[in-house]
């Protein structure tokens, strides 16, 4: 066990990985909680000094659950205190714990700036178990056509591995409209297609409570 200690101890915080988060760019693992606090005051891996991204290092963390899976088979004792600690926390602030793997919640979300989840580790290869975002897609208002293509459910809770392409696909299957009709937006911005839930939330909504607004916006069809 002293042997593995220093591939599955943060050193950020000398204790054992919990939510075990890996840097893309150069593939160090750190405690999720450290490295996004971390990241606050930083744009540099805090082990090889490498660059991370040049303004919004969040974007190239990754949750590493094969990481996650191994520390706690391999400490005794620390999922389930984990655990405890968990629940210590919602039960001193008089919260209600979301009981649904998936769920969030509804306060405010975790310390981190995403929304709080819980999931099996032993089963975390299906996608059910992923963290989950809350979404609320209100139409951007356009003149007289403001009434039109309005969504009658605006709320949405996705994984946050889903991309824009994929929110934009649902909106057009719930409006009835072409792809290329629909455009998401945030804060007038136009997203790009292949950004994840998780990257959005990191990058714009970060400490903020649940749900992500976003808005989207209809072309006009061409007669």
């Amino acid at each position: 066990m002293k042997e593995l200690n220093e591939h599955i101890v943060c050193c950020l915080c000398a204790g054992y990985f919990i939510d075990a988060t890996t840097i893309t760019e150069c593939l160090h693992t750190f405690c999720k909680s450290c490295i996004v606090k971390y990241l606050q005051t930083s744009k540099y891996c805090p082990m090889c000094n490498t660059k991370i991204h040049e303004t919004q290092p969040l974007l190239n963390l990754k949750l590493d659950r094969v990481m996650q899976d191994i520390v706690y088979k391999l400490v005794p004792g620390l999922q389930e205190n984990e655990e405890k600690r968990i629940r210590e926390f919602y039960q001193s602030r008089g919260l209600d714990r979301v009981a649904q793997l998936g769920g969030e919640d509804p306060v405010g979300g975790d310390p981190m700036g995403l929304p709080y989840s819980s999931f099996d580790h032993s089963r975390a290869h299906y996608f059910r178990y992923d963290e989950h975002v809350s979404l609320c897609l209100e139409k951007q208002s356009t003149g007289k056509d403001k009434n039109k293509a309005v969504l009658q459910q605006k709320y949405v809770r996705c994984s946050v591995r889903a991309q824009v392409r994929h929110l934009r696909r649902v909106l057009c299957h719930r409006l009835g409209l072409a792809l290329q009709h629909v455009q998401l937006l945030f804060e007038g911005e136009v997203l790009p297609d292949h950004m994840t839930m998780k990257q959005l939330w990191l990058s714009h909504w970060f400490g903020k409570p649940a749900p992500l607004l976003l808005h989207y916006s209809v072309k006009e069809k061409r007669r």
